[in-house]
């Protein structure tokens, strides 16, 4: 785990869709697919540049979820995704992203589980130094 970082809790601005959209993710595994509906994107502007994540219903009534890689993937983050939960916008649209809270799903600690892989624009092209790291069971350095 990273040490918890105050710059990598930005806040963000929800932009619904107009209806959800379906979105089709690759697998952890090869030979299978997840389709999950898309409410809508994240905007957020680390370092001066904006990033748009689609963002996918969360485990708490009107929250979000968005999966994500980065620079970090592969090197101090599992390669394949982090997911990173955030709480339902306000009235305004406002999130907060919290990246000290990205967290591993199951296939970052086992071969026998699969995991959604992020969409495309959700391969973010800076190095989110914050959150869950490469899984011991994975080679990862305490």
């Amino acid at each position: 785990m990273y040490e918890p970082d105050p710059r990598w809790v930005r806040e963000g601005r929800f932009l619904p869709f107009d209806t959800p959209r379906p979105v089709t993710v690759g697998p952890a595994v090869e030979g299978l697919e997840h389709v999950y509906d898309s409410p809508g994107q994240i905007e957020f502007e680390p370092a001066g540049t904006r990033h748009r994540l689609t963002a996918f219903n969360g485990s708490a009534p009107g929250s979000l979820m968005v999966l994500f890689t980065d620079r970090t993937s592969g090197v101090t983050t599992y390669a394949a995704n982090r997911s990173l939960q955030i709480a339902a916008p306000d009235a305004e649209g406002r999130v907060t992203i919290d990246f000290n809270r990205a967290g591993n799903l199951p296939c970052a600690y086992t071969d026998l589980a699969t995991c959604p892989l992020p969409p495309a624009e959700n391969r973010l092209p800076i190095a989110v130094e914050a959150g869950e790291k490469i899984p011991l069971e994975r080679a990862g350095r305490p």
